[in-house]
């Protein structure tokens, strides 16, 4: 048998030690080494001291294993006291024993140990090896890494969900929990059915909202299709995903989903302009086909916006849209017009205002591509900037080259000052009837009023200098009152319809503004269609968002998204919620919001703008040219031989609008709309006791009922 090297060791150490304890003490009495030798012999008393109170089993194994120690430190002592090597060579002879008993008797204290462990080293027996386990379905021997080896066992245990098998689970980097399984059918040929979120996560025990589930797509060297899955398996990231989402993660999870604020679209990317104080917010359809539908307060409330109108906007690009959220109402701001501004490029176009991106606006004075002169529509409740917006409108008119005429119902400041600047102005029913009457018949005369350079009239060409006469401006505040006039109303409806349809080949353009575009407020479909066609539509406030979306919508071909036009820019301040449980009052904060309109371009787009100021308390005088544009001598001659040139301001003459009452009848009440004589303006009427047969108003209803009935 082979001796333990252990049992070699220790029989080696006795042999050494003999001879210094013989020595030692007999030679170097005062040696540090007695002194080691005596202490190691209290340690073994120490020793039995603890194995003799054990209750454990092995007691005596333990008291023998600590005599070498207590026996030497005996041998010491004595050879210390004995005088010199004692009698008969006692010191020596102790020093003999102990080693002799050291190399014989302590290495059988080793077959008392615990399991009984052989003191020799013979060659323990080797177990056989067990058989290698075959590879299974879940776990085949392909040589896959440990992480896989791992997400396999996990998968069989949980019964090999939707019959599926894991080919390989990745690590996400920078991740301990986050990984991705790629799955595959088991059997070849079938697509995986019947798995969920849910599944994965109780195989893998995290929650099911930590699970997602992709399809492959077919990549050089492997396969694809409905037969392999991805799952990804994202605990950690959703953890941070939740408490520190990036813009992307916030978009996608709050906004793009089926009941954010904007379905079906992401993030392109969030900027920030620190000058202007605005964060601009880029997004597009996931689908390009599909047109954007927003909700703004929704959007706010995800992105964590103040959800003000005043602040936040949206503008829409096809699949593309931007959403600006501003640090302060940028419509706020005052744009001061300028001559600068207002003169007209050599298309006709001028600037009219900005938008909330600080975009310049513009506005035509004709059509150019058209070759034709332009309409006008401009919408708006009172104090809304209807009247700032003719003066720039006007003043750009004016500017190129073009005449201008301005009637309202009723008198006011501003249009007076107008009047000053511009050829006529007027403040009734009566003068607007008998402006659009001359620009009816202005229409006859340019038929027939030949150029100078081949003596044949042709149609209006806007900035052709050839032409004989300049392009007339119609402007008619307030024509939806004047249209239900109880004297005037239905010439003036007539006569603006027929204006503009046959105005714009002769160079004269019909401006109507008013409270509504509808047929039943005066402005017929005919109108309507004709004014939208021909020119840019201003809508400003119509007294509530609604209302100004729907008149908007009424002049646009096609209902695209309308901007809002709130009644006032207030900023949220505090929680509405705290101020009435404390009591308090809402803060009396607003800013007005006249001057901002919505334009409809030729695109039909709505684009909101902020109008050009023009200040009536100061000299307007720098934004008009400084002669009035006027009517030539030969189309005032023509109007004057119809008996249409005069001081509007004028009562009515007899037989101007409806002929006088026959002297048989006393009745002194105006009948039918018959022509009127040499005036040219009246309107036929198939009998001359009667009136016209269109009723825009209770009043004239009741007088075609008491002439029909001779009441």
């Amino acid at each position: 048998m082979t001796t333990p090297r252990s049992v070699a060791l220790e029989r080696l150490a006795y042999t050494l030690a003999a001879p210094v304890l013989a020595v030692a003490p007999n030679v170097y009495p005062d040696s540090p080494v007695n002194s080691v030798v005596q202490l190691a012999g209290a340690a073994g008393i120490g020793g039995w001291i603890l194995a003799g109170k054990s209750e454990e089993t092995g007691a005596g194994r333990k008291i023998l294993r600590w005599s070498p120690l207590v026996l030497a430190a005996a041998v010491d002592v004595a050879a210390k006291h004995t005088p010199a090597w004692g009698p008969y060579w006692l010191d020596g002879l102790l020093a003999a024993g102990w080693a002799a008993a050291g190399y014989l008797v302590m290495p059988f204290s080793r077959h008392t140990r615990r399991r009984h462990r052989p003191a020799l080293a013979a060659p323990a027996p080797q177990p056989a090896p067990a058989q290698a386990a075959e590879p299974t379905v879940a776990q085949p021997d392909d040589g896959a890494d440990q992480l896989t080896r791992e997400a396999r066992m996990l998968w069989e245990r949980a019964g090999m969900p939707a019959r599926t098998h894991v080919v390989k689970a990745t690590r996400h980097p920078a991740m301990r929990h986050d990984l991705t399984l790629l799955l595959r059918a088991s059997e070849t040929g079938r697509p995986i059915t019947g798995l969920s979120p849910e599944i994965v996560g109780a195989a893998f025990g995290v929650s099911a909202a930590d699970v997602t589930l992709k399809d492959v797509a077919i990549q050089p060297g492997r396969q694809g299709g409905p037969g392999w899955m991805e799952a990804l398996i994202t605990p950690e990231a959703n953890v941070r995903r939740r408490t520190k989402p990036t813009d992307q993660e916030r978009w996608i999870d709050r906004v793009a989903g089926p009941k954010g604020g904007a379905p079906g679209s992401e993030l392109v990317h969030k900027t920030r302009d620190d000058t202007r104080g605005v964060t601009f917010y880029r997004a597009r359809m996931t689908d390009s086909t599909e047109t954007p539908r927003i909700d703004l307060a929704k959007v706010c409330r995800a992105l964590n916006l103040p959800e003000d109108d005043s602040c936040v906007f949206v503008l829409i690009d096809g699949s593309e849209f931007l959403i600006s959220a501003f640090d302060e109402p940028p419509l706020s701001q005052i744009f001061p017009a300028t001559r600068e501004l207002l003169t007209p490029d050599a298309k006709g176009m001028y600037v009219c205002g900005y938008t909330i991106t600080g975009q310049p606006v513009k506005n035509m004075v004709y059509q150019h591509d058209k070759n034709a002169a332009r309409h006008g529509l401009i919408l708006g409740v009172s104090r809304s900037g209807k009247t700032q917006y003719f003066a720039i409108d006007m003043a750009a008119m004016s500017l190129a080259g073009q005449v201008v005429w301005l009637s309202t119902v009723r008198k006011d400041e501003k249009t007076t000052v107008l009047g000053k600047y511009i050829d006529r102005q007027g403040s009734n029913a009566l003068w607007m009837a008998r402006s659009l009457r001359a620009a009816k018949a202005l229409c006859e005369i340019r038929a027939e009023m030949p150029w100078p350079h081949d003596g044949q009239p042709h149609d209006y060409k806007p900035g052709d200098p050839r032409c004989p006469y300049r392009q007339l401006n119609v402007f008619a505040d307030e024509f939806m009152t004047a249209a239900q006039d109880g004297d005037f109303g239905e010439f003036i409806q007539k006569d603006g319809d027929d204006l503009t349809v046959t105005g714009l080949k002769y160079g004269i353009g019909f401006n109507p503004a008013g409270q509504s575009p509808f047929a039943h407020n005066g402005f017929s479909t005919e109108m309507k269609d004709n004014l939208r066609q021909n020119s840019r539509p201003t809508i400003f406030n119509m007294g509530s968002p609604g209302a100004t979306r729907k008149a908007a919508e009424g002049t646009m071909e096609n209902p695209y998204d309308v901007p809002t036009i709130p009644a006032r820019y207030s900023r949220s301040e505090g929680s509405v919620i705290e101020r009435a449980m404390r009591g308090e009052a809402d803060p009396e904060n607003g800013v007005s919001t006249g001057g901002v309109a919505v334009i409809v371009l030729d695109n039909g787009r709505a684009v909101l703008m902020r109008s050009l100021y023009a200040d009536f308390d100061t000299d307007l005088s720098r934004l008009f040219p400084d002669e009035v544009n006027r009517l030539t001598d030969y189309e005032i001659s023509e109007l004057d031989k119809r008996g249409l040139w005069f001081d509007w301001n004028e009562p009515v003459r007899p037989g101007e609008f409806w002929p006088e009452p026959d002297e048989d009848d006393g009745d002194s009440r105006r009948r039918g709309g018959g022509g009127g004589g040499k005036s040219g303006g009246g309107r036929g009427s198939k009998s001359g006791n009667r009136r016209s047969e269109q009723v825009t108003s209770p009043r004239q209803a009741l007088e075609a009922i008491k002439s029909l009935t001779d009441a």
